[in-house]
C-alpha cells in the first residue's frame, strides 16, 4: 500500500481540532507541571522549541522560557522542520529534556481564515501568508489543481454524459504536473482502454464513467451542457507528478490531493506537517543514544496564531496537541494519543509556582554589579 493510499484512508480524520485548543498562557504551564508529575526535576529540565523562524512564534517561546525557567534550546528550521542533528546539544544542556514541536498556521477571526496573519510591524499593518514557507510550497499544487478543474469538462448529449479533457492533462510524457486517475473519469472498454469520442482541438471527448453518472443526475445538466468538472474532482481522482528535495515539499507531497481540494489547504498542510515531523522526531529521538538514561518529553502539534489587532503585541496563539513520546529515565518509552495528550494537559494545573518574573529576573540583571572583560594575554 502506498503512503498516498495510507493518508487517505484516514490519517488526516484522526487530527481533531475542535475541543482540543489550549491557549499558549494555560498550555505551557500545564505541560510544566505535567513534566513535574511525571519525576521531572524543576530546575534541572533543558526545554527545546522546533518552531518555525517566523516572529509570530515569539510569544510562545517567551512563555516556554517564563515557566520553565530557561530559554528554550532551538531544534527548529524554516516551517517547523525538527532538526534532528541538534539532539547531541540539546542532551548536554540539561538533565532532563523537553522538545516542544509545532507547525503553525494564521487565523483571521473576522474573516475565519486560516493561513493569513496581520504583520503589524508592516506599513500599513497588513495581512500575509501565514506560515509563509507552507504558502510557497502549496502554490505550484493549488495552481495545478485549478487548471485541471477548469479544463476537465462534463457534457450531456442524448442523455449520455462525457467527459472533456484537455490534452495537456492527458500528456504522459510531462515531468512534473497533476495527474489524473482516468479509470475514475473515463468510461473504459471490455479490454480496458479509454475509446476517444471525439478529437477537439485542445482536448478529447470520452464517455464517463459509469459511476460518476448518479451523480451527474442530481445536478439536472441540461441537454447540451458542458459544465467544468470543479469541485466534482475529489482526491481520488488525482495525484501529483513533481521532482523535489525540499524537505516540506516532500512531507506533503504524498497527501497533496487531500490538501488542495480542502476547504482550507493552509490548515490542513500544517496538519499533516506535524503528523509527519512528529513520527519523523519519534524514531529519531527514540532511539539516540545522547538521550539514554534521561527523562524525555517530546510533544508535536499546531500552533494557531490568531492575528493581533491594533494595540497587541502579540497573537493569541492557540496549541492544538497531536501526539506524545514519552521516555523515563531508566528507559521505559511510550506513545500517547491526542486524546491521550489533552486527557494528561487538562488533568495538570494552570498555576505554576516555579514560574519565573520576566520583569523582575531582567531587572535583577540590570542591577548586578557590573563586570568587566578581561583581554586575553
Amino acid at each position: 500500500m502506498s503512503q498516498y493510499q495510507l493518508i487517505t484512508n484516514g490519517q488526516l480524520g484522526s487530527f481533531k481540532m475542535k475541543g482540543y485548543a489550549l491557549r499558549y498562557s494555560s498550555f505551557v504551564p500545564r505541560l510544566y507541571n505535567l513534566t513535574k508529575s511525571l519525576g521531572f526535576t524543576p530546575n534541572k529540565i533543558m526545554p527545546s522549541r522546533a518552531f518555525c523562524s517566523d516572529e509570530s512564534q515569539g510569544f510562545p517561546i517567551i512563555l516556554i522560557a517564563k515557566h520553565f525557567g530557561a530559554f528554550p534550546f532551538n531544534h527548529g528550521r524554516v516551517g517547523g522542520m525538527i532538526a534532528l542533528d541538534r539532539h547531541g546539544p540539546h542532551a548536554h544542556h540539561g538533565l532532563d529534556m523537553v522538545i516542544i514541536h509545532a507547525s503553525h498556521v494564521g487565523y483571521d477571526k473576522d474573516s475565519q481564515q486560516y493561513g493569513v496573519y496581520r504583520r503589524l510591524q508592516t506599513e500599513p499593518a497588513c495581512n500575509t501568508s501565514n506560515c509563509g514557507k507552507i504558502d510557497g510550497v502549496l502554490t505550484w499544487y493549488l495552481q495545478q489543481y485549478e487548471y485541471a478543474k477548469t479544463h476537465v469538462f462534463i457534457s450531456k448529449q442524448a442523455y449520455n454524459y462525457s467527459i472533456i479533457i484537455d490534452n495537456e492533462l492527458l500528456n504522459e510524457q510531462r515531468n512534473s504536473g497533476i495527474v489524473l486517475a482516468l479509470e475514475n473519469l473515463i468510461e473504459a472498454d471490455d479490454a480496458g482502454n479509454f475509446q476517444v469520442l471525439e478529437n477537439l482541438s485542445t482536448a478529447k471527448r470520452f464517455a464517463l464513467v459509469s459511476k460518476r453518472r448518479a451523480i451527474m443526475e442530481k445536478m439536472d445538466i441540461k441537454e447540451g451542457d458542458v459544465l467544468p468538472i470543479g469541485d466534482l474532482l475529489t482526491p481520488k481522482d488525482f495525484s501529483f507528478k513533481k521532482s523535489t528535495t525540499d524537505h516540506m515539499e516532500m512531507n506533503l507531497l504524498p497527501a497533496m490531493p487531500i490538501i488542495v481540494s480542502s476547504a482550507s489547504p493552509m490548515l490542513k498542510a500544517a496538519q499533516v506537517s506535524t503528523q509527519v515531523e512528529f513520527d519523523r522526531g519519534f524514531r529519531s529521538i527514540s532511539q539516540d543514544s545522547h538521550y539514554n538514561g534521561k527523562n524525555v518529553l517530546f510533544i508535536s502539534g499546531l500552533n494557531v496564531d490568531i492575528s493581533p489587532k491594533s494595540g497587541q503585541i502579540f497573537p493569541l496563539t492557540k496549541f492544538i496537541p497531536w501526539a506524545v513520546f514519552h521516555q523515563s529515565s531508566d528507559g521505559q518509552q511510550t506513545v500517547w494519543e491526542q486524546e491521550e495528550v489533552l486527557k494528561r494537559l487538562q488533568a495538570q494545573p494552570e498555576e505554576n509556582n516555579d514560574q519565573i518574573e520576566l520583569d523582575s529576573a531582567i531587572s535583577d540583571m540590570e542591577s548586578y554589579q557590573e563586570i568587566f572583560l578581561h583581554e586575553p594575554s
